[in-house]
């Protein structure tokens, strides 16, 4: 069966609800360059066990990638874990601190303080990063962003670059979850 994509609004939607939304916005993946986004990238095996698990960084107004990668670094183009296959688009009119170029400030000024912090899974990782950034400049007129939220409202407003990065975040998952039924229906027919 061929897949066909029919442009919506500014994104392709294909059959089976995927959309993937490129067309007309000023994303670049190909040269990743996602202006005003948080962007999102599977981390090996962690997300391959659970599949909304990933590796987070926020772009500049230019679509400059900014990640912690690790103790005391932030990343500039070069994620940790590859290349975004996911993003969520923010509006730059939200942003509520004052002067012209408060996102990119905000970005800036995240990214220094992570750059003297050391990297924990758990507590304080590159969604709190993301978060500190989105802190500073009030989006939407917040200052509770945290690790929780952002990785919900990613899941939820999140768009898949292409179908490539749905198939790369789920489909281990996916093997992983068939093999575990097939184990256990074979256990239990012994």
């Amino acid at each position: 069966m061929e897949e066909e994509e029919v442009e919506v609004g500014k994104m392709k939607q294909f059959p089976g609800g995927i959309a993937v939304g490129v067309v007309g916005t000023g994303l670049d993946p190909e040269r990743c360059r996602f202006p005003y986004c948080v962007v999102w990238t599977p981390i090996p095996v962690l997300t391959w066990l659970f599949p909304i698990i990933g590796h987070m960084g926020i772009c500049t107004s230019a679509g400059v990638i900014r990640d912690f990668a690790g103790p005391y670094y932030v990343s500039e183009d070069n994620m940790a874990f590859g290349k975004p296959v996911k993003y969520w688009k923010l509006d730059p009119n939200k942003v509520y601190t004052c002067g012209p170029n408060a996102w990119d400030t905000a970005v800036h000024d995240a990214s220094e303080e992570y750059k003297h912090r050391m990297h924990n899974l758990c507590c304080d990782n590159c969604h709190s990063h993301v978060a500190l950034a989105l802190n500073l400049m009030r989006y939407d007129n917040s200052t509770s962003w945290n690790m929780i939220k952002l990785c919900f409202f990613s899941l939820l407003y999140g768009k898949y670059v292409s179908i490539g990065g749905f198939v790369k975040t789920w489909l281990p998952f996916i093997l992983f979850l068939g093999i575990i039924i097939i184990v256990s229906l074979t256990l239990h027919l012994r």
